[in-house]
């Protein structure tokens, strides 16, 4: 079974405890895909470069970054620091990790966004100038050859946007293609990923699962199996977390084994999510075309 582990981006996420279990999976023949976030270092980098993180919420009530061109080029900067301490943090523990973001290999492809609605001051706007992208083809051969020669990959966004200019033809626009690297959500990448590898998505965050009152770590979802009980933790998900059960419903529909939102800072992370910690989401759980 492949596992794609995603490091959630959080302050308070230590992915020591998540890079060794990648070690003990890799010796047990695991393969594991790395998917990241940052969402901290950006707002950190950001505040020091004396810019002001920006963050939207859309009508379905998910919070997102709004990436403008400058925050764009902080982006790059920022995700390839963190992918790389990523990638050292794997080697010091035995595994030969590669580093990749999505223009590699055109490993995350899709196109631009025109423009995003949000809703500001509880009304509904149209923003334009967003650097970022939807995600729709993940180079999975790509992965299972660095599958098949030993190595771990690491990735991270940005994406590879088919960027057309309006002046061309329908025609030309094969040959005429330009791709522009984009920002595209972390969560969303590792549920490309996962779901074009069958794999089982262990989404680590700073949280123990997915709470049913969010008020109270107490009451973690263990298990989701039918699409009313998937139903039902879509409606009590809020602020970031109703991202990552948006993107657990998008792996699985694409054809991921399971989702799993579990906690990064235990022992054993990946193991324990894979035993039962945290909350699981099962294919039972989405609706799917025969």
């Amino acid at each position: 079974m492949t596992v794609v582990v995603k490091i959630g981006g959080a302050r308070t996420v230590d992915p020591a405890g998540a890079l060794a279990d990648i070690a003990v999976l890799r010796e047990g023949g695991r393969n594991v895909a790395v998917v990241h976030g940052g969402s901290t270092a950006m707002d950190e980098t950001l505040e020091r470069m004396g810019m002001e993180p920006e963050y939207v919420e859309t009508p379905d009530g998910v919070i997102g970054r709004f990436t403008d061109e400058e925050t764009m080029l902080v982006f790059k900067m920022v995700f390839g620091q963190l992918n790389t301490d990523l990638v050292t943090g794997l080697q010091n523990e035995g595994v030969n990790a590669v580093g990749l973001n999505g223009a590699d290999a055109r490993l995350l492809t899709g196109p631009r966004k025109d423009a995003i609605r949000v809703v500001e001051d509880g009304k509904k706007k149209i923003r334009r100038g967003d650097h970022s992208g939807t995600i729709e083809t993940v180079n999975s051969e790509f992965l299972e050859l660095l599958f098949e020669n030993g190595y771990t990959p690491v990735a991270s966004p940005p994406m590879l946007a088919d960027d057309i200019g309006d002046s061309q033809s329908a025609d030309s626009k094969t040959e005429s293609r330009r791709w522009t690297a984009v920002n595209t959500d972390a969560d969303r990448a590792s549920a490309s990923v996962a779901g074009e590898l069958g794999a089982t998505l262990v989404s680590l965050t700073d949280v123990p699962g997915i709470f049913k009152n969010p008020d109270d770590p107490a009451t973690v979802i263990e298990c989701v199996e039918t699409p009313e009980a998937l139903e039902e933790v879509e409606r009590v998900a809020t602020g970031f977390m109703r991202r990552k059960v948006m993107a657990a419903r998008e792996a699985l529909v694409r054809g991921a084994e399971a989702v799993v939102v579990a906690d990064a800072n235990t022992d054993e992370p990946i193991r324990s999510a894979l035993s039962g910690d945290g909350t699981t989401i099962t294919r039972d759980a989405v609706v799917t075309e025969p």
